[in-house]
C-alpha cells in the first residue's frame, strides 16, 4: 500500500479502514458482543463512526476494545505508524516516527508500544513440534540487568561492569522448522528449573528438538521424543542426518532481532523486553517468505489490536 494513500492523511477514510478490517460489514457491539441490534448514529450531533447497540444501550466507535481506545492521535497517524512497523524488517525508532508523522517523542513511544501489544499472539497458540517435528532451541543476551550490574559495582565498590554475560537479559527462542514459527520469551536465569516447564508448556511431547551443547539442555531427551545437538565449541555446525541437526534457523532468527535490538532500538528495559520480542516474532512468523506483503501484515496487527489495552503509567515508562 502506497504511504499516500487517504487513509494515512484522512481520519475519517482511515476509520473506515479500520471499520473494514476490523468488522467486515458487521459491526458488533464490544460492550456486550451484541451483532442484531446495531444502529449507526448519523445526527448532526454525533460524530463520525458512532454506532449504539440495541441489547445494552451503550454507544461505541470502531476503535473501541482495541489498543486505539481513547487516544487523542488521530486514527490516520495510527495506521501510518501501523504500516511502518509492519513493512520494516528490523523495527523503526520513535525518534524516527515522531518526525515523520508530527508528534512528540513521548507520544511515539507509547504509540509502538501499543503496536507491540496488538503483535502478541498470547500463550494460547498451538505447541509446537506436533506430529513428530523438529524445534530448534537456543538462547541470546540482550542490554543489560541494571539491578545486577548496580550490585556487583557496590560490592566490588568499582565503576566497571561484570565480566561474562550473567547481567543481561536473557531470551529464550523456539522456531518450529515446519511452521515457520518463532516464540520468545524473556526469562530470569538459563537453569534447568526454568527452562524444562517453558520448554514443557510450548512444545509438543512428540517434537524432536536440536539445541548447542549447553548444559542446561542435557535432560531434553526426558521430555520429548528426541534431542540432539552440536557442538559449537569444537566448530561443529551442522549434523548431517536425516532431518540435519542444527540451530541455524533460530540464529538466523536471531540475527535479524538482534541488529534491531542494537542497532535500532539500542537500549530496552527488562520490563518492556517481552514486547520489542514479541514484534520480531510477529514479523517473522508473518514474513515475505510466506507469501505475506506489508499490507496483510500490518492488517493482522489492525486485528491483533481488538481485546487489548495498554494504558501509560510513569512507572512503566522507562523510555527507551
Amino acid at each position: 500500500m502506497n504511504l499516500t494513500d487517504p487513509i494515512f492523511t484522512d481520519k475519517d477514510a482511515a476509520r473506515e479502514y479500520l471499520e473494514r478490517t476490523r468488522w467486515a460489514g458487521e459491526p458488533y457491539c464490544p460492550h456486550c458482543g451484541g451483532v442484531d441490534r446495531i444502529k449507526k448514529l448519523e445526527g448532526k450531533s454525533h460524530r463520525p463512526g458512532l454506532f449504539q447497540c440495541g441489547d445494552c444501550r451503550k454507544q461505541f466507535t470502531v476503535t473501541v476494545g482495541t489498543v486505539f481506545e481513547r487516544s487523542k492521535v488521530p486514527l490516520n497517524k495510527w495506521l501510518l505508524a501501523t504500516f511502518l512497523m509492519a513493512s520494516s524488517k528490523k523495527g523503526i525508532s520513535a525518534h524516527q516516527l515522531h518526525r515523520s508523522i508530527g508528534v512528540t517523542y513521548k507520544t511515539a513511544w507509547f504509540m509502538f508500544h501499543r503496536i507491540r501489544e496488538a503483535m502478541r499472539d498470547g500463550d494460547f497458540g498451538p505447541p509446537m513440534g506436533g506430529g513428530g517435528g523438529v524445534v530448534e532451541v537456543d538462547e541470546t543476551f540482550i542490554g543489560e540487568d541494571k539491578e545486577r550490574v548496580r550490585a556487583y559495582r557496590k560490592a566490588k565498590k568499582t565503576h566497571k561492569k561484570p565480566g561474562g554475560v550473567g547481567h543481561k537479559h536473557k531470551v529464550l527462542s523456539l522456531v518450529d522448522r515446519d511452521t515457520g514459527r518463532a516464540k520468545s520469551i524473556v526469562v530470569d536465569d538459563l537453569t534447568k528449573g526454568t527452562l524444562i516447564p517453558i520448554l514443557r508448556e510450548n512444545i509438543a511431547a512428540e517434537a524432536t528438538i536440536y539445541t548447542d551443547e549447553a548444559r542446561h539442555y542435557s535432560t531434553l531427551a526426558e521430555d520429548f521424543a528426541g534431542h540432539d545437538h552440536v557442538r559449537h565449541k569444537v566448530g561443529e555446525y551442522v549434523k548431517r542426518k536425516n532431518p540435519d541437526v542444527h540451530t541455524n534457523t533460530v540464529e538466523g532468527f536471531y540475527s535479524i532481532f538482534k541488529r534491531g535490538m542494537k542497532g535500532v532500538y539500542q537500549h530496552c528495559g527488562k520490563q518492556h523486553l517481552h514486547r520489542y520480542a514479541a514484534e520480531f516474532d510477529f514479523r517473522y512468523n508473518n514474513r515475505a517468505a510466506k507469501e505475506i506483503d506489508d499490507t496483510t501484515r500490518a492488517q493482522a496487527i489492525l486485528r491483533g489490536a481488538e481485546g487489548k489495552r495498554l494504558t501509560y503509567r510513569r512507572a512503566d515508562s522507562g523510555i527507551a
